[in-house]
C-alpha cells in the first residue's frame, strides 16, 4: 500500500510539473509570410548571420559595426528587408550590441525561450521568422524602460538617404 500511495504522489507531482507555461512554447509555433527551406537560408545568409537568423545564435560583443552606428535611419531584417527598428530609438547599453528602447509594432514577433535556465523573452523578424535577439527590461527608464539587444549581423542599415549600407 505504501508502495501504490508513493507512486500516486509522485506522478502526481510529475504531472503538475507540465506547467500552462511550458505547454505555451511547444503551442506557439508561429507562421511567417516568408519562408524558405535551409539550403535557400544558407545560400542566401553569411554563416555567420545563418548561425545567429536560423540557429538562434549570438554573435560575439562588440563585433558588429552596427554598434556604434550613429547615422539617422532604419534597421532592417537582413533576410527579408522588414523594417524592425528606428534610429532614433537606438542607445548606447554598454553590452556590445546594438540596443533599442522599442521595436517597429507589428514588425517583430515574441517568444520565450529557457535555454539558460530562466526565462527570457526572444525577438523575431515578424515576417521571415530571423532570430533578432532578446529584450530585457533594463533599457533607459525614461522612454519605456526596454533594451532590445539585437544581433547586429541580423540587421542592415538604411540611412535616411535610402542608399543601403
Amino acid at each position: 500500500m505504501k508502495i501504490l500511495s508513493t507512486l500516486i504522489i509522485l506522478s502526481t507531482f510529475l504531472i503538475s510539473c507540465n506547467s500552462p507555461a511550458q505547454k505555451s512554447k511547444e503551442t506557439k509555433q508561429q507562421t511567417f509570410e516568408i519562408t524558405k527551406t535551409d539550403a535557400e537560408w544558407k545560400a542566401q545568409l553569411s554563416p555567420e548571420a545563418y548561425n545567429v537568423m536560423r540557429q538562434e545564435g549570438t554573435e560575439r560583443a562588440f563585433s558588429s559595426p552596427l554598434n556604434d552606428n550613429h547615422k539617422q535611419g532604419t534597421y532592417v531584417c537582413a533576410a527579408c528587408g522588414t523594417p524592425l527598428y528606428e534610429s532614433e530609438h537606438k542607445f548606447e547599453s554598454g553590452t556590445g550590441w546594438p540596443s533599442f528602447d522599442r521595436v517597429i509594432e507589428g514588425n517583430v514577433a515574441f517568444s520565450t525561450d529557457n535555454k539558460l535556465g530562466y526565462t527570457r523573452t526572444e525577438e523575431h523578424c515578424a515576417t521571415c521568422g530571423g532570430h533578432l535577439g532578446h529584450e530585457f527590461d533594463d533599457g533607459p527608464k525614461e522612454t519605456t524602460g526596454k533594451r532590445h539587444c539585437i544581433n547586429g549581423v541580423a540587421l542592415n542599415f538604411i540611412p535616411d538617404n535610402g542608399e543601403s549600407k
